[in-house]
């Protein structure tokens, strides 16, 4: 899974659950001892110095400068990411949307629920996943070695790229990066911020700010349209100028393309950020109320649970083995 800074990352996973995308492909590797990480060069951070207005409001300026910083801080993150393994699991509730008869389970509570386990490392610098369980259950045989087919494809076609496929997909990515930049420094001109205080997340001072859409604000892009249907809360931590929390919600339906996925008022995302080995920030936790339908048929009235724990650094020549062949350096 990439992360993105705030509100682009939420974006993200809202459209992937939406449009039922796979989170990573899978694969099985031998751990290695640690070695030192990537080294990657940080601009010196001032601490941050908010300054309202008389009403409370955050000049546009500042909130730009701090999501430019935040924008900096989250392509360090990216980097350093790199260097570790970890165990992602998600959780799904599917809900009863619609009222029943006597007996049935009622709106709004569980009727179903289900999960899934991986484990995550970085391939050639893409984020791959090993599905380790399903339901806390560790796989069959037969599902582990569909697992490990897939992966191996996937290390196959990376290890035999050649330099134009990949200078193509650098390119790729960092035209990915560069409208991510956009986006972020256009959520300064699209909200009206209000800081509301500071609060203690983990130990660490956070600048707390309330976002509400700007009235009348025309958006330069074409993904900055669905701005004006989100309110929300970010948690800034102080000293590293570094966004920790995230809580927004849909104030509006949200349409993607000509009736193909509709994501109704009231859906809900609080993403969280836990500092690592005190040199990264990355994911702890995410929590969605999903409300959407596609393409008008198929709906989906969702609360999903995904954890990040267990991460672990591991040497940049980690061997990848796949069950049943000899081990590829």
């Amino acid at each position: 899974m990439r992360h993105c800074v705030g509100l682009i990352s939420a974006m993200v996973l809202l459209a992937g659950c939406v449009f039922g995308q796979a989170s990573t492909s899978t694969l099985t590797a031998t751990q290695a001892p640690v070695s030192p990480t990537i080294e990657v060069k940080a601009s010196e951070v001032k601490p941050i110095d908010l300054k309202p207005d008389a009403t409370g409001v955050v000049p546009p300026e500042q909130i730009r400068d701090l999501l430019r910083r935040a924008e900096e801080k989250d392509l360090e993150n990216e980097k350093r990411l790199r260097d570790y393994t970890y165990i992602e699991r998600e959780e799904r509730h599917k809900l009863n949307g619609r009222g029943g008869e006597s007996g049935e389970v009622k709106p709004g509570e569980a009727k179903k629920i289900d999960s899934r386990t991986w484990e995550i490392l970085e391939i050639y610098g893409e984020p791959v996943a090993r599905l380790t369980a399903k339901d806390d259950k560790t796989l069959s045989a037969s599902e582990a070695k569909k697992e490990d087919d897939k992966i191996q494809k996937i290390i196959d076609k990376r290890k035999n790229e050649s330099e134009s496929d990949r200078r193509k997909r650098l390119e790729k990515e960092e035209k990915g990066r560069e409208e991510d930049r956009k986006f972020v420094l256009e959520v300064a001109d699209a909200f009206n911020f209000r800081l509301l205080g500071s609060e203690a997340l983990d130990g660490r001072d956070a600048w707390v700010l309330e976002g509400e859409p700007r009235p009348g604000y025309e958006p330069k892009s074409r993904d900055a349209r669905m701005l004006s249907k989100f309110k929300g809360r970010i948690w800034i931590d102080k000293t590293d100028a570094q966004w920790v929390k995230l809580d927004i919600t849909a104030i509006d339906t949200i349409s993607y393309g000509f009736v193909l996925a509709r994501v109704h008022k009231g859906t809900h995302i609080l993403f969280e950020q836990i500092r690592v080995n005190d040199e990264v920030w990355l994911p702890k936790q995410v929590e969605i109320h999903l409300d959407a339908r596609v393409a008008l048929f198929k709906a989906y009235d969702e609360d999903i649970e995904l954890t990040f724990h267990d991460y672990r650094k591991f040497r940049t020549d980690t061997k990848v083995t796949v069950v049943g062949e000899e081990t590829r350096e």
